[in-house]
């Protein structure tokens, strides 16, 4: 009997691993310097006399931009640190807004009304609000879930309600307090020296970036991860998941109290719309869209939030804008509207947030490899 032999078909050749390739090699050599390179071009950044039409309004170094830029950093250390309760830690707080609101009209109560130099009004500020998020966070972490989440709202809405009416004669009411600059050092006043406000808001983001890391890198930042994932695990390893949650939401008011002071310095006084929990709202989305519980998510939809927020303020009252038809002028000329469909498409193509793109793109770039 004869033997058929089948044709023999050649093996594809196999597919060498990213790892191997000199490109990624050499990117990945690197990429524990990227952070240090980012920081190092944003402080260089109000030496550039670049003019970006259609994002900003002047050259990069001029005095609107570097405001406009530093609100926008702030922001970023913000939803870095509100990210440290709700994405590493799995707590769902609608009161944050309340310890940002406190370091805002705490320096400037401290400086305007009792005529503090703002190095001490600073410390106080801080300290206070540290000490408001422990004391607040010891009797709202007796709750969990939605319970937790309306206790902090609670305790926001009475802090709103405190300022708006204008408590003891300190926040000037609805009208806000404007930060009397008599009392800040030359160089923290004055339009030429907007710059210094931009380096101070640049260096509060770097401080809370290098705080939620290392935390999230330490035993503590592994509870915390473990809190979120399934809190009965952590009771049953002889932990107590209410002191390490309690440490958390303290240091999240912290950072987000000491934002608060920058925050007060580079737009000049408190006004009461910082205590509004529709703030509160906005970091969450903000951490929504960068990703929760990654490390560069949050900074990156904070900052981007922000500067979709005021950037979409001029362009719904531009003329290209106004010349369109009644149906489409009206919703575009809503801010609220254009970031609210911005965040519905960010998480219905990319649930994962902002954080996700390389991941869902290396498809993408594998398929375009092979071709």
């Amino acid at each position: 009997m004869t033997e058929v032999k089948s044709p023999e078909v050649p093996a594809p050749p196999a597919a060498v691993p990213d790892e191997l390739t000199p490109g990624h090699s050499r990117w990945h050599g690197l990429r524990p310097y990227a952070p240090l390179v980012a920081l190092v071009v944003a402080a260089i950044l109000p030496y550039s006399t670049v003019n970006l039409p259609g994002i900003f309004e002047g050259p990069l170094n001029s005095p609107g931009t570097l405001q406009l830029l530093a609100i926008c950093l702030v922001f970023g250390g913000l939803a870095a640190g509100y990210d440290l309760l709700f994405g590493r830690t799995g707590m769902l707080s609608f009161g944050h807004a309340l310890y940002f609101a406190a370091g805002v009209y705490g320096t400037d109560v401290l400086v305007t009304r009792a005529g503090l130099p703002l190095w001490q009004a600073a410390l106080l500020t801080v300290t206070g609000g540290t000490i408001l998020a422990a004391l607040l966070g010891a009797v709202a972490l007796r709750t969990v879930g939605i319970a937790f989440a309306m206790v902090t709202l609670a305790f926001a809405q009475v802090g709103a309600i405190l300022v708006a009416r204008d408590f003891g004669g300190l926040t000037g009411g609805e009208e806000g307090l404007p930060l009397d600059v008599s009392g800040l050092p030359a160089a923290l006043v004055g339009v030429t020296n907007t710059v210094n406000l931009y380096w101070l808001a640049l260096a509060y983001l770097a401080v809370v970036v290098l705080v939620v890391h290392r935390v999230s890198g330490s035993p503590t930042g592994r509870v915390l991860a473990g809190l979120r994932d399934d809190e009965r695990r952590i009771g049953v390893l002889g932990l107590d998941p209410y002191r390490f949650k309690l440490v958390a939401f303290t240091l999240a008011g912290g950072l987000a109290t000491a934002g608060g002071t920058v925050y007060c310095l580079i737009v000049g006084g408190a006004s009461p719309h910082v205590t509004s929990s529709e703030l509160t709202l906005s970091l969450l989305v903000m951490v929504v869209l960068g990703g929760p519980g990654t490390r560069w998510g949050p900074v990156l939809g904070g900052i981007l939030y922000m500067y979709l927020d005021h950037r979409l303020t001029a362009f719904g009252t531009s003329d290209a804008v106004n010349s369109l038809p009644a149906v489409l002028s009206h919703p575009l000329s809503q801010p609220l509207f254009v970031l609210g469909t911005v965040f519905i498409l960010a998480v219905y193509f990319f649930p994962g947030g902002l954080a996700s793109l390389r991941t869902r793109l290396n498809p993408l770039k594998a398929a375009l490899r092979r071709r």
